[in-house]
């Protein structure tokens, strides 16, 4: 069973910024998507950020210009760096990789607060 290891988060004030960073615990192969996705209270879990192997990134609408996600595939590390930072970015952030003909593997969350 792959583990995602994530850290980062925390207590910012809006317009500041924080970065998130997520490994995994062993050397992986073939890893396809990494990304990270939310979750707020009381909110379905949504997608932030996702990022492939040749570099392709996608992003949800509301983070658009304000977050940059980046990976590193000799470390098997995916991070996001979040700008402008507001109180609608509040949310517990989950790292995931997906991999061929497996599960995909998510991380154990980092509380992001946003106090405005």
């Amino acid at each position: 069973q792959v583990q995602l290891v994530e850290s980062g988060g925390g207590l910012v004030q809006a317009g500041g910024s924080l970065r998130l960073s997520c490994s995994a615990s062993r050397i992986l192969t073939s890893i396809n998507a990494m990304g990270w996705y939310r979750q707020a209270p009381g909110k379905q879990r949504e997608v932030v950020a996702l990022i492939f192997p040749n570099g392709i990134t996608d992003y949800a609408d509301s983070v658009k210009g304000r977050f940059t996600i980046s990976r590193d595939n000799a470390k098997f590390t995916v991070n996001l760096q979040m700008n402008s930072l507001e109180a609608d970015d509040t949310a517990v952030y989950y790292c995931f990789a997906d991999r061929p003909l497996s599960p995909r593997a998510w991380g154990q969350g980092t509380q992001v607060t946003v106090s405005s």
